[in-house]
C-alpha cells in the first residue's frame, strides 16, 4: 500500500488482486492537485503493465471541481490505451450529479442512465 498526498487530495494505492488496483481517493480533487494526480495514475499504469482493473474509491472524495473531471477523463484515456478498465465506486451525490450534468457518466463509468436508455427506446439521437 502507498500513500501520496497532493495539496488537496490524498491518495492510497493498493492491489488487492493481481492484476487489479484500488485508488482510494481521500479530500478534494480539484485544479490545485488535477495534474498531479492525473500523472500520478499515469505513471502507475506504465509501471504495471499486467494491471487490467483501475478501482477509483471516491467514498472520501469530497468536491470534485471542473479541473478534477478533466484529470478523470484523462485518465480514462489513459486506462483505455493500456488495456485497463476504469471503475468509480462509491460515488456520492455530489459527483454522481456532475457525471450527469456534465453528460460524461457513461464514458467515466459504462453505466448508462435511465434518461438516455428512454432517448434510445424512442428512437430519439
Amino acid at each position: 500500500m502507498t500513500t501520496v498526498s497532493l495539496n488537496t487530495l490524498t491518495c492510497t494505492w493498493s492491489t488487492p488482486e493481481e492484476r487489479t488496483a484500488v485508488l482510494r481517493l481521500d479530500g478534494d480533487l480539484d485544479y490545485s492537485c488535477s495534474t498531479e494526480f492525473a500523472e500520478l495514475i499515469r505513471t502507475r499504469l506504465a509501471g504495471t503493465p499486467d494491471l487490467r482493473t483501475l478501482r477509483l474509491d471516491c467514498g472520501a472524495l469530497g468536491l470534485c471541481d471542473s479541473g478534477g473531471l478533466s484529470a478523470l477523463l484523462m485518465i480514462r484515456r489513459h486506462t483505455e490505451a493500456a488495456g485497463v478498465v476504469l471503475h468509480l465506486d462509491h460515488r456520492g451525490a455530489a459527483l454522481e450529479r456532475l457525471l450527469e450534468v456534465t453528460g460524461t457518466r457513461h464514458y467515466l463509468t459504462g453505466e448508462r442512465t435511465v434518461a438516455s436508455v428512454e432517448q434510445e427506446q424512442r428512437g430519439d439521437s
